[in-house]
């Protein structure tokens, strides 16, 4: 579980903006979702502006510095790339963002945010992450609140009440020495969500009836990690999402070799869940539940040919054509007592778990870390409970991890 739902109300598109799945008649009932992912990956990437950069083998990567920049005591080399404007067609007040980076060495990245209204009002550049695959160098962080003109930033979100009609991304690799960041894919998830308690239940879709999905993914519970390492969160109940990320990586048999976790004593199940921790802890928000910082650790895991990103979805039946395709969802939800029958846990402010399937009525079929043992993970919950704990709290945030980056 997260230590609190920080970011309430607030589909893979690359840069042409082609959704990978396309939205179906009756997957728009709830058409004041507004909800759009736009994406650049290799190739496409020549359509930014390259500062210091230059796009090799499909990656964005370090040419000529345009500048020096000291962070932490050191003085890193610093290179840009910058997006096109992105228009989305309705005017957003939320967005988050997704990278694919490699930071070898003493180097990182830094993602940041602008927008435009109708008017042609700009914002400042608004930080939404400084990352790095590791932490031997740099202390992966957000950036706090940047409340100074049109948008604010809530851990990983980028907020702007008013709406914008266009926005564009940045981002900074910074080097020490010889290292060689490199940038594969940036992306955002945009949207403008209605102020609503409750949702229409979603009919059953591709994943339901009697050719009905349930993906084989792993089962690892998070409590079976409590008291684990207070500086990476202490597990338990502060690592729902490295643990569901674990499963889903498991399922794509993308996790960490046991060289990369052999700082985890002997003796703890799933070292892998530890690696998972330490390496997507947030230390300024002071915890693993940052979105982005999950996706980029997915992405790094899966190598050139996958795919991981954040995004959010309109009902439960797209989340049946990502499983109808092998892909399991991390999704984020939030119930009070009584609101989500089974459950492992009475309530929950913000939690992750993974959607592996559904029944031949539709309801939903999840692996729910929070489960006190492994073999208590797998779980089937109500579809209409399970749409009121996840579409109005977290707007229906899921990480899509895939194998295909196509």
């Amino acid at each position: 579980m997260l230590p609190l739902l920080r970011r309430l109300a607030p589909v893979l598109a690359l840069a042409l903006v082609v959704p990978v799945l396309m939205t179906t008649a009756a997957e728009a009932a709830p058409a004041r979702r507004k909800i759009q992912y736009a994406e650049w990956r290799g190739a496409t990437l020549s359509e930014g502006r390259f500062a210091g950069t230059v796009l090799h083998k499909g990656r964005v990567r370090i040419a000529e510095p345009v500048a020096r920049r000291t962070y932490g005591g050191t003085t890193y080399d610093v290179g840009r790339w910058v997006s096109p404007w992105h228009e989305p067609g309705f005017a957003l007040t939320e967005l988050i963002a997704s990278w694919q980076a490699t930071t070898p060495g003493n180097s990182w990245v830094e993602v940041q945010v602008r927008g435009r209204t109708a008017q042609g009002r700009r914002s400042s550049w608004d930080t939404l992450g400084r990352w790095a695959a590791g932490d031997r160098h740099v202390r992966r962080t957000s950036a706090g609140a940047q409340g100074d003109d049109l948008a604010d930033v809530n851990v990983d979100t980028w907020q702007v009440p008013g709406g914008v009609t266009a926005w564009q991304l940045r981002i900074s690799l910074m080097r020490a020495g010889k290292a060689r960041p490199t940038v594969r894919a940036l992306g955002a998830v945009a949207s403008r969500l209605p102020d609503v308690d409750d949702v229409t239940t979603s009919q059953p879709g591709v994943a339901s009836g009697r050719d009905h999905v349930v993906l084989d993914v792993p089962r690892y519970s998070q409590m079976v990690h409590s008291g684990h390492y207070p500086r990476w969160g202490g597990g338990g109940q502060a690592w729902c999402s490295p643990t569901s990320l674990s499963m889903v990586l498991g399922y794509h048999d993308a996790l960490p070799r046991p060289a990369a976790y052999s700082w985890v004593p002997d003796g703890h199940p799933q070292p892998w869940v530890d690696h998972g921790a330490r390496m997507t802890f947030d230390h300024a928000y002071d915890g693993t539940g940052n979105w982005p910082f999950n996706a980029a650790y997915a992405g790094n895991r899966l190598g050139v040919t996958g795919s991981a990103y954040v995004t959010r979805l309109r009902t439960l039946r797209q989340a049946e054509r990502f499983v109808a395709r092998g892909v399991p969802l991390v999704a984020s939800i939030s119930f009070g007592a009584g609101e989500l029958d089974g459950a492992p846990i009475s309530s929950t402010n913000g939690h992750l778990l993974v959607i592996v399937g559904f029944t031949r009525s539709g309801n939903v079929v999840v692996n729910d870390p929070a489960a006190r043992r492994n073999k208590g993970v797998r779980r089937t919950y109500d579809r209409g409970q399970f749409e009121d704990a996840w579409l109005p709290t977290s707007g229906g945030v899921v990480y899509v991890v895939t194998r295909d980056a196509g």
